[in-house]
């Protein structure tokens, strides 16, 4: 489990996590991560985030996402509404929705 220590002024550090490695990966990350002009622990980092995306793009193929369809919706509606002019600012935004008695 990763461990959360709070720095000097009180505020929470990122959590840490600790790893074994063989020899032969410490070396070619040690490599890599100079080759970058990075600190080892910051390779790492940066390895294990392109990993999780790659793994998560690969297991996880969401058909269309829900997020998209809802956003199309709400952009046609939006764009159906017809054009207002304001009088001066307004105290509030209202969003219309389409009432089930049409």
């Amino acid at each position: 489990m990763a461990t959360r220590q709070n720095s000097t002024n009180g505020k929470p550090k990122s959590p840490r996590i600790q790893v074994v490695l063989p020899e032969l990966i410490c070396e070619q990350l040690t490599i890599l991560a100079t080759n970058e002009s990075r600190t080892v622990s910051n390779m790492a980092k940066v390895l294990i985030q392109e990993g999780i995306k790659k793994y998560f793009e690969k297991e996880i193929k969401p058909p269309i996402s829900e997020i998209n369809i809802n956003t199309e919706k709400f952009r046609d509606e939006l764009e159906k509404q017809s054009i207002k002019r304001l009088k001066g600012a307004p105290q509030r935004i209202r969003y219309y929705r389409k009432s089930n008695d049409n």
